[in-house]
């Protein structure tokens, strides 16, 4: 498969800039995976498509301010993206200018916060070791911002709306962002049908939104992404898997993380890296069903949803979508794929 089989043509109007208010009032295409039938709804009117029993995992990691701005000792002015922690000195980051930031560079970010670039990744990063006067997250929460995806030009006024209401587990370089359209109210609408909520961990670096390069969907390598699954978050969705209930993937990372703990038919308790790359002909073992937003075009992400239903349906889901003036990616409309049949 190509890279171009995942392209749709999207107008720059399109792209949401702010969130919407409240976070339930985005609208919601529900798409059939199997027919390709859909329904324009609203966030709000998941809960009508839920059955009793249901089992909604969701991704509880929270973004951290992974955006340093700093200085090399010549004076010249550093970008320097965190992606994931090695160890309590030493992350994975993402440099800009990258080309002048080799071994042996130092950054300064404040009198209490500096770095030196250790080592450089395959992906064209870097390894930095920071020294810093006091605890490191105190110290980062001051100093570093939240980061927005590029095609946000926007300012956004409250930082806690590129956080999902249930988020908790400080490490993400981006929002799992089909847990934004959730509120604490909806939440509790679900809980009252009957559904049950799980929460595993992912935390959004590279993998999720380093772009395609390479021609064939298949030459493309994905980056490690750090995830984790408690014994608790295991037995309930294993039991609901040997009763037959439905397990409901809320975003695209908690796809990751399901798929990637799979072993033997069962969801494993752990912690592990994955580069799992889901595109069409992979055989599904956890999931029948994906709340999700809208995905940039070309994207390993379209090409997951697509996985999940059919490349023809899903562009043609966008292609409706679009017509219909949804709005897309972090801060836009969402999905509901699902099988209404089964």
């Amino acid at each position: 498969m190509l890279v171009t089989d995942f392209d749709y043509e999207l107008p720059q109007e399109r792209i949401a800039q702010h969130p919407m208010e409240p976070r339930d009032h985005s609208r919601l295409l529900v798409v059939d995976k199997v027919t390709g039938a859909y329904e324009d709804k609203h966030f709000y009117d998941l809960v009508d498509y839920l059955r009793p029993g249901d089992v909604l995992v969701f991704n509880d990691t929270r973004v951290i301010p992974a955006r340093l701005l700093g200085h090399k000792t010549t004076g010249a002015h550093v970008e320097v993206f965190l992606l994931s922690r090695k160890n309590g000195t030493d992350w994975e980051v993402l440099v800009r200018p990258g080309k002048k930031l080799q071994v042996g560079a130092k950054i300064v970010f404040s009198d209490e916060l500096s770095c030196e670039v250790i080592e450089h990744t395959d992906f064209g990063g870097r390894i930095v070791r920071f020294s810093f006067d006091g605890v490191f997250e105190e110290i980062l929460d001051r100093l570093g911002e939240t980061p927005l995806p590029p095609y946000i030009t926007a300012p956004l006024e409250d930082k806690e709306r590129y956080q999902t209401v249930y988020s908790r587990e400080r490490g993400s370089a981006a929002a799992p962002t089909a847990g934004l359209h959730f509120t604490k109210e909806l939440l509790q609408r679900i809980k009252d049908k009957g559904c049950e909520e799980v929460f595993v961990t992912l935390h959004v670096g590279l993998g999720t939104f380093r772009p395609v390069s390479e021609e064939k969907i298949e030459d493309h390598q994905m980056h490690r992404e750090f995830y984790s699954v408690s014994q608790e978050a295991a037995d309930a969705v294993n039991k609901a898997k040997a009763e037959g209930r439905r397990i409901i993937a809320v975003g695209t990372t908690a796809v990751r993380t399901l798929e990637s703990a799979c072993v033997d038919g069962k969801l494993q308790a752990g912690s592990n890296y994955t580069q799992i790359f889901i595109y069409p002909g992979y055989q599904w073992k956890m999931v029948e069903a994906l709340v999700t937003n809208f995905h940039l075009p070309q994207s390993t992400l379209l090409m997951l949803v697509s996985s999940l239903s059919s490349r023809e349906i899903m562009l043609n889901a966008y292609a409706h979508a679009v017509k219909d003036e949804y709005r897309f990616f972090s801060f836009g409309d969402a999905m509901f794929i699902v099988d209404q049949n089964k």
